[in-house]
């Protein structure tokens, strides 16, 4: 493999993560528009949004076999070309037809699903095959991707440019660039190199579910924070909507952070010892968040939260993709697992602020985060840096 194709292959996936992030937040800012021309009132609009998730949960579920049947070029590709059609197909029912835009937000998460795991297994075999631990900062490129969606989507809607305009738009943006960007992918296995049934017994590895439990605990952080953290600032530390805002910018700022500068301490130190002490760093950060004296405590508490958490579901899925030949399945069962704390995480907190207030209720959050140290028993004690030398990886040809 020659230098130059192995940088091709990390661009391609640098695209796949921001690529997904774009999209998604292409949908998520402009909801308000497409609630006021379907007319919803909230009950409705909740019952319309869950769609998405409901269709990405049932893909996960089937997601690692699919993978590990397809590989990761052809998943991405099928997943790209079907999510992005599923936001087209969501804009052009925004005008009046709530079964049609329901119809596009399934179809947007059956892809993501599938999406998620096949960029993540590719992710990990660029990972192996460069020997440097950057599995964080393709997640970090997902975020980037989502803040230019959201860049995007307010100014066009600052600009009056047509709900059905903009979404039928990056579909075709992302459903050309995309499909295409996977010929630069590593080249998959055959099928009859890969064991079989493994994307069942993942379900049965002890290790494998530990890890799935681990991405759990660091996704409930991070979900939370991107769910609560501001209502939590403006209720809890009385601070304005504006700095409750500018609050949470900072904990997508640090974790951003984190993931992109974390990849040399993975490699000098291991995924195991990074992650204790950044779980540490996270709950110190929370305990200062939701204990404070002030809201210049809660802040400077926000900052190590998310700096703290930023490595734990990146890692998680880089170890559970270490075996090539089983990483699809692995991933498919740690992601299934892991990203129900995006689903469960909401509700749980919301029940709870109703009998503790927002801000207390974070303290969930620590306890789960805390929960997370002990389960880092399951990553590496080394990085791909400390361990043995990556397999040679052929590169589709074109």
């Amino acid at each position: 493999m020659t230098a130059a194709s192995l940088r091709s292959s990390t661009v391609a996936v640098y695209l796949a993560f921001s690529g997904s992030g774009f999209l998604f937040a292409t949908w998520a800012a402009r909801i308000p528009s497409v609630r006021s021309q379907l007319g919803l009132d909230a009950r409705e609009l909740g019952l319309l949004l869950l769609a998405l998730p409901a269709g990405s949960i049932a893909s996960l579920l089937v997601a690692g076999a699919f993978v590990a049947r397809s590989g990761p070029r052809r998943a991405v590709a099928a997943a790209g070309l079907a999510g992005a059609t599923g936001l087209g197909l969501a804009g052009l029912g925004a005008p009046g037809s709530v079964v049609v835009t329901a119809v596009g937000l399934a179809l947007l998460g059956l892809a993501t699903g599938v999406w998620d795991v096949a960029m993540n297994v590719e992710a990990a075999a660029v990972e192996q095959a460069r020997g440097v631990a950057i599995m964080s900062r393709f997640h970090a490129s997902l975020s980037a991707g989502t803040v230019v969606g959201a860049a995007v989507a307010a100014a066009c809607a600052a600009v009056g440019v047509p709900v059905t305009a903009h979404l039928v738009a990056v579909g075709l943006l992302i459903g050309v660039a995309v499909p295409l960007s996977t010929r630069w992918y590593l080249r998959a296995e055959t099928p009859e190199d890969r064991p079989a049934g493994s994307a069942l017994r993942a379900w049965t590895e002890p290790r494998t579910l530990v890890l799935g439990l681990f991405v759990l605990t660091m996704g409930f952080s991070e979900g939370t924070g991107n769910d609560w953290l501001a209502s939590a600032m403006i209720e809890g530390h009385r601070t304005s909507v504006a700095g409750g805002s500018l609050t949470f910018a900072l904990f997508v700022a640090a974790m951003t952070v984190g993931r992109w500068f974390g990849p040399p301490l993975v490699d000098r130190f291991g995924p195991r010892p990074v992650i204790r002490v950044g779980a540490v760093v996270a709950l110190a950060g929370l305990m200062a968040t939701v204990f404070g004296p002030n809201p210049l405590t809660a802040v400077i508490g926000v900052v190590g939260w998310g700096l703290g958490t930023a490595m734990g579901f990146p890692l998680g899925i880089s170890a559970a993709a270490e075996d090539p030949r089983r990483a699809a399945a692995r991933v498919g069962v740690v992601s299934t697992i892991g990203y129900t704390a995006f689903l469960a995480g909401p509700p749980l907190l919301g029940f709870a602020a109703d009998h503790v207030g927002i801000l207390r209720s974070l303290s969930i959050t620590a306890g789960l985060v805390a929960v997370g140290l002990l389960l880092a028993t399951g990553l590496p004690e080394r990085g791909v840096r400390g361990g043995s030398p990556p397999r040679r990886t052929a590169v589709h040809g074109r």
